[in-house]
């Protein structure tokens, strides 16, 4: 194992392709680093993204050496484009995923893609020589991996169940030893090649590569479908391209198949280098999904969000436990083992490297709210006939009350009970103020749904609940001597997730307890203007952290829809300002690290989601003024989205 820190790409410097049901990173040299064939959760058959030494790794890049690089994804696109700058000329590298458009049943059914990885090399200005080096390493290297070359095809590679073709007929000359593929494609200028990645089943014939006309189609076919869904982006106003690049991002973490969504396509990226904060997010939250649709609903896409209801209603109907859980696999499987592959290096020597998530038996009470306020959007954009929702799909919430009353129940039920809260803080249950703060969310919800739509609930009973527990918030959640809302009832410890008290309309944004709240977290959270989590008591924490997106993006709703909106532009900027080169964000940002800036699973749904929820909200708080709810009241958000080009500034 090699845990040299210089053997590994920052974090940053990768950029993402998929087809909604995997995805691959790939660096800045043209090297696939992380790829798990047919599905998120799949075990990687290229993995150097987590082992430098042993790892799995599909490299195309310039022979010769000394060239600069520069990367953009194509227009409003998810196909990536990577230049070579070899002086005098350029080789252009094309990566994407072929994704064609789904038909309406296709909730359930493996469509939309063709399960490809095509890379395009063309060269530009002189003759250039291509190295491909192609090194697959199936389940971590925990079998051995058997690699054939193909002459004038290319090489298959097996763990005597699953195979994966190299598809390349253009190589001049070939080099194979130790299960690693070295060869060289030479390129005269104006030419181009291509080259193709694909599983193959036992008994498939292995045929050369399809003609070029083919992947030339599969390339337009692509490039067109993410352009017809990138056109439906009600979002007008400042930051369009950064919410629009946010909204591909979390398109692209969206599993077609059964409507899940997972919250980063990787596993174990750590929170802080050589720290053991290493967790797998391949799966799908309640919270994170619920959450990442919501803010795709919010600037018009609303498909996504009626897929997921259907997996959520399915997933818990099947679910034995008297309560549900807070994540669960893509397909939706309930137990989520979490093992520890001590074999593998991790990024830079973070260790240890996990396969499955043991917190998917936490109990943590803020997912009935997060689904609850999810649900009741829904309403509002039915309701709304210039934001139109797929055939049937806007009576999928109707359908589904049953459900979502087993959910307000639960909440208005448990919500006096510990729990693990949003943190996942592996330390022992305590009363999370947040935890609270969402109970109560999920019960005002529901209270809301059912008046509106004058559907059957104990409504006289759930008001009591609602009442219950904002009393008992604001009696034991706020402490008087810091003049602050804490993280836990009765406690002295600040915590950055109470910042979404007005998103849920719980206090007004301009209540002096919560803008009181706001200064002390700046003060006594925030690290180099960005913020962390929690200040914890001991035993919470495995050690210090970097700055965590998702909460300096509330910050910046908390400024703003206070009215002070010219801090929360600053804020928004400088958060910004981290994205990575094609416009991805990470967990945590380490602002004083000059190398491993973007900390974390990458990139990270929760950071793009908020972004495009700071967004909406500049242009609320702007257009309307800092009494109005913010984002999550939808039906406004929504309209301020279409509209913010005349209100919002950048």
């Amino acid at each position: 194992m090699s845990s040299d820190p210089h053997a590994y790409m920052p974090i940053a410097d990768y950029a993402l392709i998929g087809d909604c049901h995997t995805a691959a990173l790939i660096s800045k040299g043209g090297s696939i680093d992380w790829y798990c064939p047919g599905r998120f959760d799949a075990s990687p058959v290229f993995w150097r993204l987590l082992d430098s030494g042993q790892g799995g790794h599909f490299r195309v890049s310039p022979a010769e050496q000394g060239w600069k690089v520069t990367r953009r994804y194509r227009g409003e696109t998810n196909v990536l484009e990577t230049t070579f700058d070899l002086g005098g000329g350029r080789l252009r590298l094309t990566d994407f995923m072929p994704v064609h458009r789904r038909q309406r049943s296709r909730v359930g059914q493996d469509v939309g893609t063709t399960g490809k990885v095509l890379r395009l090399v063309e060269a530009e200005g002189r003759d250039a020589v291509i190295e491909v080096d192609f090194r697959p390493s199936f389940d971590f290297g925990r079998v051995e991996t058997q690699l054939s070359v193909i002459p004038g095809i290319g090489a298959v590679a097996s763990d005597g169940e699953r195979s994966l073709a190299l598809y390349c007929g253009r190589f001049e000359r070939v080099f194979s030893r130790d299960g690693e593929l070295r060869g060289l494609i030479r390129l005269r200028d104006g030419e181009r090649s291509w080259l193709a990645l694909t599983p193959v089943s036992d008994g498939d014939e292995i045929r050369p590569l399809p003609q070029p006309d083919t992947c030339v189609s599969e390339l337009r076919r692509t490039l067109e479908y993410w352009q017809a869904w990138a056109s439906r982006c009600r979002y007008q106003g400042a930051y369009r391209a950064h919410v629009l690049r946010s909204a591909l991002t979390l398109k692209l973490l969206t599993y077609e198949p059964t409507g899940a969504v997972v919250a980063a396509p990787t596993t174990s990226l750590p929170e802080l280098l050589g720290g053991i904060r290493n967790w797998d997010y391949r799966f799908t939250w309640l919270r994170d999904a619920s959450l990442m649709l919501y803010a795709l609903s919010t600037v018009g896409y609303h498909e996504e969000g009626a897929d997921f209801i259907s997996w959520l209603a399915a997933t818990t109907k099947n679910d034995p436990t008297p309560r549900p859980q807070i994540m669960y696999a893509i397909d939706g499987a309930h137990e989520l083992a979490e093992e520890r592959l001590d074999h593998v290096d991790g990024y830079k020597g973070s260790r240890p490297v996990r396969v499955g998530n043991g917190a998917y038996q936490q109990h943590q009470l803020d997912i009935y709210g997060d689904v609850l306020s999810a649900a009741h959007q829904f309403q509002h954009v039915e309701a709304d006939p210039s934001m139109p929702l797929p055939e049937a799909a806007g009576q999928l919430w109707r359908r589904n009350w049953p459900l979502l009353c087993r959910f307000v129940d639960q909440a208005a039920a448990e919500w006096r009970e510990p729990d693990s809260g949003i943190w996942e803080v592996r330390g022992g249950l305590r009363h999370f103020l947040h935890s609270k703060l969402m109970c109560w969310a999920a019960v005002d919800s529901g209270l809301r749904m059912a008046q509106e739509q004058r559907l059957p609930a104990p409504a006289e009973r759930w008001r009591r609940a609602c009442e219950d527990i904002k009393t008992a918030i604001l009696d034991r959640g706020f402490n008087r001597e810091l003049g602050a809302f804490t993280q836990a009832f009765d406690d002295d410890h600040l915590d950055a997730s109470v910042l979404v008290m007005p998103r849920y309309g719980f206090l007004p944004p301009t209540d002096p307890r919560f803008q009181s709240t706001v200064d002390a977290i700046r003060g006594r959270l925030s690290r180099e203007g960005l913020l962390r989590r929690y200040e914890a008591p001991s035993g919470l924490t495995s050690g210090p952290e970097a700055t965590f997106v998702l909460c300096s993006f509330w910050m910046v709703d908390a400024l703003a829809l206070g009215g002070r909106i010219d801090e929360g532009l600053r804020l928004f900027e400088s958060l910004i300002g981290y994205l990575n080169d094609v416009g991805l964000m990470s967990e945590e940002i380490d602002p004083s690290s000059s190398s491993d800036v973007l900390l974390g699973n990458f990139p990270q749904g929760f950071s793009h989601m908020a972004l495009i929820s700071s967004a909406v909200n500049l242009g609320l708080a702007q257009a309307r003024g800092p009494e109005q709810r913010p984002h999550t009241e939808p039906e406004r958000a929504a309209k301020a989205a279409a509209t913010a080009g005349d209100s919002t500034v950048g």
